[in-house]
């Protein structure tokens, strides 16, 4: 998935947005937010928006403690989720020690002090759920020298990037691998580019927890372009794996509050929906209708008015059914209704 493409259609949406709002004027004149009368539109990418929706109950988190900025959460014996209602990372106690999961950069200050909330034994081991930045860029505040393992993916990513604010990893695994630490175990594996090459399932079966990064939102829509996954096709595939695991609880990276099955199942039938709109707006578009004739002969501009047509085809279709059961669907409708008709005409 091409992101710079993906943005410049962004840009020439809104160029259009004038006629797009005549063609399509239940999106950007339709009164859809939660306990308001006022006419709010869904508006495209790039256009400046000073109100967006309210954000749904389901979507709100436990409060954050603003004296601490952060706020800790038991996941089952031992475990514990570290968050400031925006990243999330998750740390294990055991005999010896303490097991880290991610270091975000927003959370970086926290982390430790968090932890000692808990226990004062050192910190032996960072697991990277991925490469991103934003995920464990915060290890510059993590003393010591702990064991760093992460996918073998994870690892060729790293040494290209030459990050010093993201350590190499010192231990890495293929497909599969089970650690143990004292009673408590960690099972990581990799099933395939969902996110990023890399991104690793983290699963403690004792607590019935799985950690899972940049794939589930609960009670949000995904991050922009399904969180700039690189493999769309992966990304689905990643979600329904999520699936076959014996889980309770979710750790997902993002957002204000852990997950649950019932996380998962909407989220995956909100992508059956938007691939559904997509395909539908594909079939039922003309190629070359609207164009004006001093263009006919530009395919690149044929195609642009084709492609536009078709994100606010997708938009219109989903907007009636999710706006009010996801956070932020104003925010990323457009940029995913952008990545999936990019995604079934090439993929």
């Amino acid at each position: 998935m091409n992101t710079l493409n993906s943005l410049n259609t962004a840009r020439r949406l809104v160029c259009r947005i004038f006629p797009l709002a005549i063609m399509f004027g239940p999106i950007f004149g339709s009164s859809i937010a939660l306990g308001e009368s006022v006419e709010h539109p869904i508006l495209p990418p790039g256009v400046p928006n000073d109100r967006y929706l309210q954000v749904p109950a389901s979507a709100k988190g436990p409060a954050i403690d603003p004296a601490k900025g952060y706020r800790l959460q038991p996941l089952g014996e031992d475990l514990y989720m570290v968050t400031d209602n925006a990243y999330q990372a998750m740390f294990l106690e055991y005999d010896d020690g303490v097991v880290l999961v991610d270091a975000p950069q927003s959370l970086a200050r926290f982390i430790m002090t968090a932890i000692a909330e808990i226990t004062e034994k050192p910190l032996t081991h960072v697991i990277y759920s991925h490469s991103h930045l934003d995920h464990i860029g915060g290890m510059e505040a993590i003393p010591g020298n702990p064991v760093v393992v992460a996918h073998e993916e994870t690892r060729r990513l790293l040494r290209r990037s030459s990050d010093p604010r993201r350590p190499i990893p010192t231990e890495v695994f293929d497909e599969k691998i089970q650690l143990q630490f004292g009673k408590h175990r960690l099972d990581l594996a990799y099933h395939g580019n969902g996110h990023s090459p890399g991104n690793t399932f983290i699963y403690a079966p004792g607590q019935k927890t799985l950690m899972v990064v940049d794939i589930i939102f609960p009670g949000w829509i995904p991050w922009r372009h399904f969180a700039l996954a690189q493999d769309l096709p992966g990304y689905f595939a990643a979600v329904e794996t999520i699936k076959t695991y014996d889980f309770d609880v979710l750790v997902s990276g993002h957002v204000t509050r852990t997950g649950t099955r019932a996380d998962v199942e909407i989220q995956s039938e909100f992508m059956r929906d938007i691939k559904a709109a997509a395909a539908d707006a594909l079939r039922t578009t003309q190629v070359g209708d609207g164009v004006s004739p001093r263009d006919a002969s530009n395919p690149w501009a044929v195609y642009d008015v084709y492609m536009d047509k078709v994100i606010a085809k997708c938009v219109a279709t989903l907007t009636n059914q999710w706006v009010t059961r996801m956070g932020g669907f104003d925010v990323f409708i457009w940029d995913h209704c952008i990545a999936m008709q990019e995604s079934l005409q090439v993929e």
